[in-house]
C-alpha cells in the first residue's frame, strides 16, 4: 500500500530544453542544470548517488520514450517532501515516479499508469540497483483506502480490502542504508537469479526468459508445491562457489560481475537460504483464505507479518539489529511487525488497531526513541507515526 507521506515536485515548463532541479531543503544543497540531450546519471562505486540522480532517472526514462522528432520541453523542478531518505519507504522510487509523471504531463504524452510504472522500474536501474517494480507500481497505481495485490509479467493489480479497524504504524530504526551505495541488494537479486537458473537447468529448461521464479514456474506449468519440491531437489544447502557457477554454466552476466555481486567472504552465494525465504512466504500467502470476522483476520495478517520478518532476518539475511529490536519491542503489543523496503536498516511497519495505536506509539517513543541521544530535541513524530492506505501520484495544475 502507499502511505500518506509524499514527495512533491513544483514544476514549470519553458521553451528551451534545459533541465533545472533544486531542493527546497537546504540540507540537500546540490542543484542540477543541463540540456535535456546531455543528461548524465553518474554513480561512483561505493558512494550514494546525489539526490537529484533519482529525479534524472524519471526524466531520462520518459525522454527516451518520446516519439521520434518530438523535442522535449524545458523543465524547472523544485523538490520537497516528508518521506525519510534511506528508510525503506521508497523515497527514491517516489522521486523517480514524480519526475516521470511530471515529464509525461509537460510533454503531453499519452502513457497509461501501468506503462509508466514499467518505465519507471527500468529507469531507476540507471542508478545501478537491480530492482523489480513493486515500489513504482504502488506509487502510480495505489488506491485510497485499499492495499494492492500486484502481479507482474504483465503488470496488473487488484484492490485488497483490509480488515475493519486496522491501523498501520511506521517506525524508523534510525539506521540508514542507501541500497545504491552497497552491494547487498544486488547480491540478493543475483543469488535468486542463480537459484532460478540452477533449477531451470535441472529440469532442462533453456532460454533467456526464465530469470524469475514465476517465469520458470509458468514455463514448467506446475504449481507452487511442485516448485518447492524442485528447489529441494536441484539446490544444495551449502553456498555455491564461483567455480561451481562456471562449471554449471549458469550465470546472469549483468548481475554476476564483480561490480554487481561482491559476497562477504570469498566468491560464494547463499542460494538455498534465499529460495527458502521466497517459497516459504509465497506458500503462506497462497493458502486459501476463508471469509472471517475482522478480529480474526487482523490476527492472521499480523501473524503473517511477523513470520515474514523472521524469514527476512534468518533466511534472506537483510535485517538489522535495530530493526529486530523494534520488532521485539512490538511483540505482544502490536498484532504483527516486519521490516519494510530493501532492509539492512530503514523502517518497520506494524499492524495495530484503532484502540491500541496510541499506546503502541507511546511505548515506542519511551522505550526506543527517547533513549537515543542522536535525536534528542527532535520531533519524535518524524520517526514514528500512524498511516493508512493512500492514493498514488497525482498531477495538480495551477494556472497563473
Amino acid at each position: 500500500m502507499a502511505i500518506k507521506n509524499s514527495i512533491i515536485l513544483a514544476v514549470k515548463t519553458f521553451p528551451s530544453d534545459v533541465i533545472k532541479i533544486v531542493n527546497i531543503d537546504p540540507n540537500y544543497g546540490h542543484s542540477y542544470k543541463n540540456n535535456a540531450d546531455q543528461l548524465r546519471i553518474e554513480v561512483k562505486p561505493g558512494k550514494a548517488p546525489a539526490w537529484y540522480c533519482y529525479v534524472l532517472c524519471g526524466i531520462k526514462g520518459v525522454l527516451e520514450a518520446l516519439p521520434s522528432g518530438q523535442k522535449p520541453v524545458g523543465l524547472s523542478l523544485a523538490v520537497t517532501g516528508n518521506v525519510p531518505q534511506a528508510s525503506g519507504l521508497s523515497s527514491s522510487s517516489a522521486l523517480v515516479c514524480a519526475a516521470a509523471l511530471a515529464t509525461v504531463y509537460a510533454n503531453k504524452l499519452d502513457i497509461s499508469r501501468k506503462s509508466l510504472a514499467n518505465l519507471c522500474a527500468k529507469a531507476e536501474q540507471y542508478i545501478g540497483t537491480q530492482g523489480g517494480g513493486m515500489d513504482q507500481a504502488i506509487a502510480l497505481l495505489a488506491t485510497t483506502g485499499s492495499a494492492k495485490h500486484i502481479y507482474f509479467n504483465p503488470l496488473r493489480s487488484e484492490d485488497v480490502q483490509l480488515p475493519d479497524g486496522c491501523v498501520f504504524v511506521i517506525a524508523n530504526s534510525l539506521s540508514e542504508l542507501n541500497k545504491a551505495e552497497t552491494h547487498h541488494y544486488n547480491t540478493r537479486v543475483a543469488e535468486c537469479c542463480l537459484a532460478n537458473q540452477v533449477m531451470a537447468k535441472f529440469r532442462n529448461v533453456v532460454g533467456n526468459d526464465v530469470n524469475r521464479f514465476s517465469e520458470l514456474q509458468e514455463k514448467l506449468g506446475v504449481g507452487l508445491s511442485e516448485m518447492i519440491e524442485l528447489a529441494k531437489q536441484a539446490l544444495h544447502e551449502k553456498p555455491y562457489m564461483k567455480q561451481e557457477e562456471v562449471a554449471l554454466r549458469v550465470t546472469h552476466s549483468s548481475l554476476m560481475s564483480s561490480d554487481r555481486m561482491k559476497p562477504r567472504s570469498g566468491d560464494w552465494a547463499e542460494v538455498a537460504l534465499r529460495v527458502s525465504h521466497s517459497y516459504l512466504m509465497s506458500s503462506d500467502r497462497m493458502k486459501p483464505r476463508e471469509q472471517m470476522p475482522a478480529e480474526k483476520a487482523l490476527k492472521q495478517l499480523g501473524k503473517l507479518m511477523s513470520k515474514s520478518h523472521e524469514s527476512l532476518k534468518t533466511l534472506y539475511e537483510c535485517s538489522h539489529p535495530e530493526l529486530d529490536r523494534l520488532v521485539a519491542l512490538s511483540d505482544g503489543i502490536a498484532l504483527g511487525c516486519r521490516l519494510t523496503g530493501a532492509g539492512w536498516g530503514g523502517c518497520v511497519v506494524a499492524l495495530t488497531t484503532k484502540d491500541t495505536v496510541e499506546s503502541y506509539i507511546k511505548m515506542l517513543k519511551e522505550r526506543f526513541y527517547e533513549t537515543n541521544p542522536t535525536i534528542k530535541g527532535k520531533d519524535l513524530n518524524m520517526f514514528v507515526f500512524a498511516t493508512e492506505p493512500s492514493g498514488g501520484a497525482q498531477i495538480i495544475v495551477k494556472h497563473i
